[in-house]
């Protein structure tokens, strides 16, 4: 690849890109909910949220300064990223608080790159970061199913024409805005019943002596906001 192919490369990827005519973008949200709300779909459609929580988990360790042992993902959907450093402390913290977060964090930070045109870049940022988790990933299922998403989202920003490529990363963002929010639902629930007494929020409280509620209230909080903030840019509102 000579330096004028390289060169059309870097343009096609920060270049902008038209987004889909309003109609299409209310077909990528029904798609979206139609993968989240009905429980046949969620089971199978939940572990790309889990790539996403555990993911956050990942990214925020690192960040904090903690050392990142591995990441596990599991076929029920459930995941557990280990990470090695002070066993309390702000690090600790943030690591702990970003897997709830996380999807509807990066579906914002999608939404506001597609209102700006910017659907390629979108596509290769979450393809690179697919890319630098598998390396993290220690089981075979994990890797298979990050492999089998990064490849997906590869074939499409590079063999998939501006108008897929658009309808992709539209149908993408909206599911993890949507997608952000039932787990939250769900991990209240169950704390209602007596269940996941080892959750997120329920670690959060032990570090920071903060009711468990007040962290799920964040959670909601965030993931809420999110899918609000995120779908009235989507839509244009």
């Amino acid at each position: 690849m000579d330096s004028t192919d390289l060169g059309n490369l870097w343009d096609r990827v920060v270049g902008t890109q038209p987004a889909p005519e309003q109609w299409l973008v209310v077909v990528t949200a029904t798609a979206a909910l139609i993968a989240v709300v009905p429980n046949v779909l969620w089971r199978l459609s939940r572990n790309t949220i889990t790539i996403a929580h555990e993911g956050g988990h990942g990214l925020v360790a690192l960040l904090s300064g903690r050392q990142l042992a591995g990441i596990r993902l599991h076929s029920d959907t459930s995941g557990l990223t280990v990470s090695r450093g002070k066993p309390t402390g702000i690090g600790m913290v943030l690591t702990a608080a970003a897997g709830y977060t996380a999807p509807s964090l990066l579906g914002l930070g999608g939404a506001w790159l597609l209102v700006e045109g910017r659907i390629t870049l979108l596509l290769w940022l979450a393809t690179a970061l697919l890319a630098v988790m598998l390396v993290t990933i220690r089981n075979v299922y994990g890797a298979l199913t990050v492999i089998l998403t990064g490849s997906l989202f590869l074939l499409v920003s590079w063999l998939a024409s501006p108008a897929w490529q658009s309808l992709f990363a539209y149908s993408v963002v909206w599911f993890l805005l949507m997608g952000g929010v039932r787990p939250v639902f769900e991990l209240q629930s169950k704390r209602r019943r007596g269940g996941a007494p080892d959750s997120d929020a329920d670690q959060l409280s032990r570090l920071t002596d903060v009711p468990a509620a007040l962290w799920l209230f964040l959670f909601h909080a965030v993931s809420l906001c999110s899918l609000i903030g995120g779908g009235r840019w989507l839509l244009g509102l």
